[in-house]
């Protein structure tokens, strides 16, 4: 069996300047608040940042976009961080809002290896301009097309050795879709187990998704 461990300084070395990154999590609960802080303390620029929200500027992903870390931001919600705000009403930080539904079926687009989906959500308003609009039954839809990420940080509540994971809670939110989305899927867990100490009925995301695992020992 491989060896999915890794220390978080592992982590971080695989993300470099102008990647696409996705993080998982929903106004900070939860974000891989260890593997976050490694890549503020790095440096790494000119992301491309998947994630539902920003969060808030003290708190995880938040402290990405006070550090000014992230180039393009893809997101449905950004009024907790007025940070991100302000980047995005200066023109520092190039922001593609996406309605909720709309971006996590974009990822799960990815995932699933489809060309897209067909959503009425949009029709009418910004949010369809160079969009593709199809009809079907005399209905119009976008074509929203999939997003896809070099890497993926997510979070577990607890991981076992293979890299099956359990979410606790709300705190399953982006992360499911997203560990289907990326090249390289990195989960920060909150505890380790063995294999085998995962009920098969409580894994959320099959170990088969994920590549490595950063033990957060309960610091996460």
């Amino acid at each position: 069996m491989k060896d999915k461990l890794i220390t978080v300084e592992e982590a971080v070395d695989m993300v470099h300047d102008g990647m696409t990154i996705m993080v998982g999590g929903f106004l900070g609960c939860k974000n891989p608040y260890v593997i976050v802080d490694a890549l503020v303390e790095k440096g790494v620029k000119d992301l491309t940042l998947i994630a539902n929200d920003t969060s808030f500027p003290e708190i995880g992903i938040g402290k990405l976009i006070v550090n000014k870390q992230v180039k393009k931001l893809i997101a449905s919600h950004v009024g907790t961080n007025k940070e991100t705000g302000r980047q995005m009403n200066s023109g520092e930080m190039n922001v593609e809002l996406v309605p909720q539904g709309t971006l996590a079926e974009r990822i799960r687009a990815a995932g699933a290896g489809l060309g897209g989906v067909l959503t009425p959500t949009g029709i009418g308003t910004i949010v369809a301009e160079g969009k593709d609009i199809i009809t079907i039954d005399g209905k119009e839809y976008l074509l929203e097309k999939p997003l896809r990420a070099d890497i993926a940080l997510i979070v577990g509540a607890k991981v076992d050795k293979k890299g099956n994971v359990r979410y606790a809670k709300a705190t399953r939110n982006f992360n499911t879709m997203m560990a289907t989305a990326a090249d390289v899927v990195v989960v920060e867990a909150d505890q380790v187990v063995e294999v085998g100490e995962i009920d098969p009925d409580d894994v959320m995301t099959p170990g088969i998704f994920v590549d490595y695992i950063v033990d957060a020992g309960g610091e996460a």
